[in-house]
Formats: structure tokens, C-alpha cells, sequence
């Protein structure tokens, strides 16, 4: 039995222009496309209409099902509670970040902890209850020393699409700053200067011993799998070659201009957080994710730790960046990501595509979300 709603009346974000007009959804994918409107169907009255946002990094979850040290929450729980705030943000397709490796001390979160949620996202996928689509992004702390068997238990599971290659040691990538680190690790594991500086030589000393074989060896697994690579935080040059003989297609959280530049050149995606783009710049000191627009270096934003965050920021980019339209905006976090890890069958208004959709009403500056659309159906 054919399903069809009609959205008229609307401000449709195409991927080239906006136009005030009608949008036809019918069995799930976009059927058509049509100036004007209609007394037929549903009356956005002059709302945006967007393509639903696709995020390929977000730590979010982990709050929901650890939200205080020491405390675990039903994992199948956590996810739904997570899936209801990342729709209500626009968002319906989400990479859900879960940690690979275990680095001593700053968190209290295990592989076993990983192990649990990746199995109740998939769970709820089966039963067909979450509103967004989930996938799941494997963080591969390469520094840990049980990061490989760590991957050995999740990187089989399959709902994995993602995995990127990260190492938060002192002195590089994010935290070339040292003072940046110490006030990050120091504030929020409350340490003394003697204990922190102990803290800082085991985390450069695990990088030293188990970065670059890790590094490799999960680049290599990935590739047999057919699981997107994504590198992390690079700095320098050297860092960006080094992703690209792994294999690398996203280039997530460059730290440098440099960094972001020779990624963009060598046909990576670059990454940046849609926090940074709201706050105006980055926590760390790095790199401002607005610089990067501004230089034409930015492919994707992802929501990161809020995840309303990344409807703020498509906005906020159209808004405040010269050169950069709503349509260029909406795309970083729409058709970008989407296609960066080759799900090419969403991600922007177009007959045939998903009807993946957010309605979306500038109120007081900050963009609403009214109403959401997943293949169709309305989920928000």
C-alpha cells in the first residue's frame, strides 16, 4: 500500500539554491519536487525544509549510560534516551562513537562497558524502535596497550562503518599544548602537579610503545572489512602522509591549518566540530573550525558532545561566513558526511534520495527543530 505525504508551503534547502515550494514523500524516498504550493497535505508555513543531518562522530551516548563514575544505566535505556535528544536535534543518521582501548585514569569506562552498548545499538535497530539510524564509529585509542583486543571484541560487531585513529598523549596532535593538557587531564581528574606529571609520562610512554603498530594493524583489519578510516586530531604534515598510506577518508579534528589544508588537498574530508563553530573556537587552542570555512578547508561538521549543537552551527556558518550559503552550510552536515562514508542515498533533498527531512523555524536566532522525517515517517 502506498504511503505518500506532501509538505508544502516550505523554504526547501536544495543543494544548490532554496526555493519556497512542495516536497512529495512517498514509500520512503523523495518523489517529487515542485515550486508553489498546494491545499493538499501539511502546511509548513514558510519553515525551512532541510535534509536530516548525518553525524559521524558523537560521544554523547556515553553519558546517558555512565552518567556519573561509577554508575551504569540499562544500556538498551541509554540508547533510546540518546536516540529521542539526537533526533529532536535534526539529526537521522548517527555514528555512535564508542571507545577502543582503555587509557589508565581518565575515565572509568571499560571494553566490556564498549561491548554492552554496541550490542544494544544494534538491538534496537532489530526491533526497529530508535528514531535515527545508528551505526557505530569504533574510537581507536592507539596509544592503550589493550586497544587491539579491544578491537577484537567490537570490530566484528556489524553495525561498524567507522573507526579512527586517535592518540591523546601530551605533547602532540590535540594537545601539542601542555598547558592546554593540564588544564584538561589536571581539572578533570583532579590530580596533584606530582601525580600529573606521572600521569603525563605513562601516556607518552604507552604512545611510544603501541601507537604505530596499532595504528597500522587496525588500518589493515579496516581495509579487509570495508570500514571506513578516519584520522585524528593531526597537526603536521608528516601526520596527514601517514593517514593517507593508512587509508585514511576522513580527516576528523585537524589541529592546524596546515593539517587541514594538506588533508583537503589529498582529497580527505575534513572534520570539524560543530561546537567549535558555535563557541568561536576551539577548547583546546586549536585551529578555529570558522578559519577553516573561511580558507574553503572545511568538508563536515559533526556535533561532537552536543549534539544540537550541529544544527546551530549549519546556521551559524551561513550566517556569519562570507562565501559560505545556507545550501553550502546544510551540506557539511548533510551530504558530506554521508557521502564520506558512502551512504549516497540520503543527505540532500532530491527525487529518489530517502526521505530523511527536519523541519526547522528560526526563533530568536536559534534554529527549532519542528518536525522530523526518517524514510518518510514522521519520528519527531
Amino acid at each position: 500500500m502506498t504511503e505518500e505525504t506532501i509538505l508544502t508551503n516550505a523554504t526547501i534547502v536544495l543543494a544548490d539554491e532554496i526555493v519556497r515550494g512542495t516536497v512529495c514523500l512517498r514509500d520512503g524516498v523523495i518523489a517529487d519536487i515542485s515550486d508553489g504550493t498546494t491545499d493538499a497535505g501539511i502546511d509548513l508555513q514558510g519553515d525551512h525544509l532541510l535534509p536530516g543531518l548525518v553525524e559521524l562522530h558523537t560521544d554523547h551516548l556515553e553519558g546517558h549510560y555512565a552518567p556519573r563514575p561509577k554508575v551504569r544505566w540499562n544500556a538498551y535505556a541509554a540508547v533510546l534516551a540518546h536516540d529521542a535528544q539526537i533526533a529532536a536535534s535534526g539529526i537521522t543518521t548517527v555514528f555512535d562513537a564508542l571507545r577502543v582501548g582503555n587509557t589508565d585514569g581518565d575515565h572509568d569506562l571499560m571494553t566490556d562497558d564498549m561491548v554492552v552498548l554496541a550490542d544494544a545499538i544494534q538491538t534496537g535497530m532489530t526491533d526497529g524502535l530508535y528514531r535515527a539510524d545508528h551505526y557505530i564509529h569504533l574510537r581507536c585509542e592507539v596509544s592503550s596497550p589493550d586497544c587491539m583486543q579491544a578491537w577484537e571484541r567490537l570490530g566484528g560487531n556489524e553495525g561498524v562503518r567507522l573507526a579512527s585513529l586517535m592518540d591523546h598523549a601530551p605533547g602532540q596532535r590535540q594537545f601539542a599544548d601542555l598547558d592546554a593538557y593540564k588544564v584538561y587531564y589536571q581539572g578533570k581528574l583532579k590530580m596533584t602537579d606530582a601525580q600529573f606529571a606521572a600521569f603525563c609520562d605513562m601516556r607518552i610512554g604507552q604512545s611510544q610503545a603501541n601507537s604505530d603498530r596499532h595504528r597500522t594493524a587496525i588500518a589493515a583489519v579496516a581495509r579487509q572489512k570495508n570500514i571506513i578510516l578516519a584520522s585524528h586530531d593531526d597537526a603536521t604534515g608528516a601526520h596527514v602522509a601517514e593517514a593517507e598510506d593508512n587509508g585514511v577518508r576522513v580527516a576528523e579534528f585537524p589541529t592546524t591549518e596546515v593539517a587541514a589544508r594538506e588533508s583537503h588537498s589529498r582529497g580527505m574530508a575534513v572534520l570539524m566540530g560543530a561546537p567549535n563553530v558555535v563557541r568561536g573556537g576551539s577548547h583546546s587552542g586549536n585551529i578555529a573550525a570558522r578559519t577553516l570555512a573561511e580558507n574553503g578547508h572545511l568538508d563536515i561538521l559533526s556535533s561532537d558532545y552536543i549534539p544540537f549543537s550541529l544544527m546551530q552551527a549549519v546556521f551559524q556558518l551561513a550566517d556569519e561566513v562570507d562565501g559560505i550559503s545556507l545550501p553550502r552550510a546544510v551540506a557539511t552536515a548533510t551530504v558530506n558526511p554521508a557521502r564520506a562514508v558512502g551512504l549516497d542515498n540520503r543527505g540532500e533533498i532530491a527525487i529518489g534520495k530517502r526521505a530523511d527531512l527536519a523541519r526547522v523555524r528560526r526563533v530568536r536566532g536559534v534554529p527549532v527543530v519542528r518536525a522530523v522525517w526518517r524514510q518518510g515517517a514522521r519520528v519527531v
